[in-house]
């Protein structure tokens, strides 16, 4: 019978719920009355039974209002206590009212003893059942695993109450600020960093949970740096502003995440230059479904522009980035207009008549074909992709009168050594040719590095290897990378987008660089497990290093020269480069093309070397079409 009713729906457990606070409210005036007369029997007026019946509409009333009934007996905590206390408080008040306005010969003292009976009948219960719950649950999941809380303030109190109803048994609090140490929080005990070691091995714990508020990123780097040595799991709970927003609870534990280890306290936003090309303003965003191009879109969203133009290739990508903005816009009610098309930036035309129908007057092009190894083994689509795509957008911009055109370049582009790095140079050089050849649509480029959590990236790949039991792969034990998150790479180029006065070059400061190998090896140890290499041969992850990719660079750079200068953002400077006159521009796009149409591989990457690109490749071309070709043809050759 207990089952079927654990077990029975929510509006029959509220309606039980509300059937015995009724009863509890009766029995709790009656036992009252009865502790202050020293008798069981007494004389019941009609004005009693008054009192009785606006004490329980009034109480029900502010338990419902109060949420009493909203709340899951197996999560209820301090809040739901609190609210019963303050119902109660409402409920004696309503007695002493009643009383009075009745003229109930009930002693003046009744409503104070009520109280205090009525909070152990409604409240003792619940914690009770709450209590046998939490053994059915025990018993149905197992041994919970033990586990270190990394921060003793608000958060990390409300995370150990959460964890009750988990998988999780928190066993103590470790926290910096020396005044807390001693102390019990939640009922465990708070100990200092330094004793880290000797808990671990006390209780054999095997897991730390970050819940460390709002504390700042180069504070949680700090924290991560002292966990790292002792190998053993970290994660971390959600972001503050999601748990404050609802997207997360506080209980769904994570992994630590890259920007956590990179340290990187995220600079104010101008919110001028935020404004400036968006707000109130028709926007394009190519490429819209892809990792940069749907975080510009979420951005762009926030700043209140009066349409959003979703122009995506993919069918898929572009539906969720669809689906997203659409719920971010009636959970806050904005009148932003999302228009999705289908479409590739090579049909100036198809682009054309949309920049023109929906008066386009801002443009953020991040269509472009950027994984390495991928534009080497299919060189023509790539060029086309990133070159002409990039021109034909942008002449589509001028005729319409756009007036804003930003390009996503990358820091592929400096003294590139594969063909999308030589080809998004290239586009820049295209957009700076069309600034010297006209002023209607003011063209900007914005160059950076890798971004974390995009399509390619290294940090998702090496996390699934990891959990596969390795090994993680590295193409050589040197290589270097620059790091930054999305949402802020997408921030700072709609605010370098807005500085702009014509063919500027805009590189993002992207920090310090990171080591690859380190970073992998970083995972591992946040991972709870160790490096195997000479040094440790029984460790549990492999590192193996598999050698440079082709058109891959040790070295990523973000300026061609020493000519920079800096802008009103400290993040953002500007790159004073070499730049080419339109007729010189448009002469090369011409061979190109040409070479591009007659699928003649040698002769694109030809034109690129001997482009003012400063491009110089490290292998041979590795095209998958014009290989297969030149094996067919000197298999002709030798047979005939």
């Amino acid at each position: 019978m207990l089952k079927a009713l654990f077990e029975s729906k929510r509006s029959t457990k509220r309606a039980i719920s509300l059937i015995y606070d009724a009863l509890a409210i009766t029995l709790a005036l009656y036992t009252a009355i009865c502790l202050r007369l020293g008798t069981v029997f007494f004389d019941i007026s009609s004005k009693e039974l008054i009192c009785l019946s606006v004490t329980i509409t009034v109480s029900l009333l502010a338990f419902i209002k109060l949420g009493l009934y909203r709340a899951i007996l197996r999560y209820m905590s301090i809040p739901a206590v609190t609210s019963i206390m303050i119902g109660i408080g409402i409920s004696g008040a309503a007695l002493a009212a009643a009383s009075f306005l009745t003229q109930s010969p009930m002693p003046r003292s009744v409503p104070f003893i009520y109280m205090f009976t009525a909070l152990f009948l409604v409240g003792c219960p619940r914690i009770l059942i709450r209590n046998i719950l939490m053994q059915v649950y025990k018993q149905q999941h197992g041994t919970k695993e033990s586990v270190i809380i990394y921060g003793a303030g608000y958060s990390g109190h409300q995370l150990a109450l959460s964890l009750q109803s988990t998988s999780y048994k928190p066993i103590l609090f470790i926290d910096d600020n020396p005044k807390l140490k001693g102390s019990l929080i939640a009922g465990l005990p708070v100990h200092r960093p330094k004793n880290l070691t000797q808990l671990i091995e006390k209780y054999s714990v095997h897991k730390v949970l970050l819940a460390l508020g709002g504390a700042s990123r180069s504070e949680r780097a700090e924290v991560i740096k002292k966990l790292e040595p002792l190998a053993i799991t970290v994660q971390t709970i959600p972001d503050l502003t999601d748990i404050l927003t609802g997207k997360a609870r506080i209980e769904d534990i994570r992994d630590v995440e890259i920007d956590d280890l990179l340290g990187r306290d995220p600079v104010v936003s101008d919110p001028k230059l935020l404004h400036a090309c968006i707000t109130d303003k028709v926007v394009m965003v190519t490429g819209a479904g892809g990792s940069i191009g749907s975080e510009l879109c979420r951005q762009i969203l926030r700043q209140k522009p009066s349409h959003i133009i979703l122009f995506e290739l993919n069918e898929y990508g572009l539906y969720k980035i669809e689906q997203e903005l659409q719920s971010t816009l009636k959970a806050f009610q904005g009148n932003t207009k999302l228009v999705s098309l289908i479409g590739s930036a090579q049909n100036q035309n198809r682009l054309e008549s949309i920049m023109n129908t929906f008066g386009v007057q801002t443009v953020y092009h991040a269509a472009a074909y950027k994984h390495v190894p991928l534009v080497e083994h299919n060189i023509v689509e790539g060029v086309r992709n990133n070159v002409f795509g990039t021109l034909y957008c942008a002449e589509a911009a001028i005729k319409a009168g756009v007036e804003s055109f930003v390009l996503i370049s990358t820091d592929k582009a400096v003294r590139p050594t594969n063909i999308m790095g030589a080809s998004k140079r290239v586009a820049e050089l295209v957009l700076q040719g069309l600034a010297q050849r006209q002023d209607k649509t003011r063209f900007t480029m914005v160059r950076f590095g890798n971004v974390l959590g995009s399509s390619g990236s290294v940090v998702p790949l090496f996390r699934e290897q990891i959990q596969q039991g390795g090994p993680i792969t590295v193409t050589h034990p040197d290589i270097i990378r620059y790091f930054m998150t999305i949402p802020e790479a997408a921030e700072l180029v709609i605010q370098a987008g807005s500085m702009g006065q014509g063919g500027d070059v805009f590189v993002l400061d992207m920090g310090e660089p990171v080591k690859i190998v380190d970073l992998a090896k970083r995972m591992v140890h946040l991972s709870g497990l160790e490096v195997k290499d000479a040094d440790h041969p029984e460790g549990d992850i492999d590192i193996q290093f598999t050698g440079l990719r082709p058109g891959e660079k040790l070295y990523e750079e973000l300026l061609i020269g020493d000519n920079v200068s800096g802008t009103e953002h400290s993040r953002i400077m500007r790159a004073e480069e070499k730049a080419l006159g339109w007729q010189e521009t448009q002469a090369f796009l011409n061979e190109l093309d040409s070479a591009c149409h007659d699928y003649q591989c040698n002769h694109v990457k030809e034109l690129l070397l001997n482009s003012p690109t400063g491009y110089s490749a490290n292998s041979n071309i590795q095209d998958w079409v014009w290989s297969q070709k030149q094996e067919k043809t000197k298999f002709h050759l030798i047979k005939t």
